[in-house]
């Protein structure tokens, strides 16, 4: 059985990253997480996080560059490889289209939103310049 892999889209502005919070009607409710989604069968992770981009977000054409990517299990439930990437390239503005909120937040602020727990150890590399990012 083929890992399921799950990208997750850093889009950054102004010094700003976006983020997104979960509806009460999700999984993991009204948690925050960054926008993104599963890799489905046949797709690259690049083509998953324009695809999700563009349905969660109405932004089209996302393209970006891997950060960094590790495993995480969820109590009970398979491991999942979640890919994180810079988006550093797509057209339009970003709406919200599925989530309860979306809003721009300074990478050092993170820390303080309850994340999904998969997103919390990029945050804490973020939070402390790791994984290479750094945003300006």
């Amino acid at each position: 059985m083929e890992m399921l892999q799950v990208v997750a889209g850093i889009i950054e502005r102004a010094g700003q990253i976006l983020i997104c919070r979960r509806t009460s009607g999700q999984s993991h409710p009204l948690q925050w997480e960054f926008p993104g989604g599963k890799v489905e069968p046949g797709e690259t992770p690049e083509q998953a996080l324009t695809r999700e981009l563009q349905e969660e977000l109405a932004i089209s054409g996302a393209t970006g560059e891997e950060i960094t990517r590790y495993h995480f299990a969820y109590p009970g439930k398979h491991p999942i490889e979640l890919i994180f990437f810079r988006v550093h390239r797509f057209s339009g503005e970003p709406e919200n289209r599925i989530f309860q909120e979306m809003r721009w937040e300074a990478p050092a602020r993170l820390t303080a939103f309850d994340f999904v727990e998969g997103d919390r150890a990029f945050i804490l590399g973020l939070a402390d310049g790791q994984n290479g990012v750094h945003f300006h």
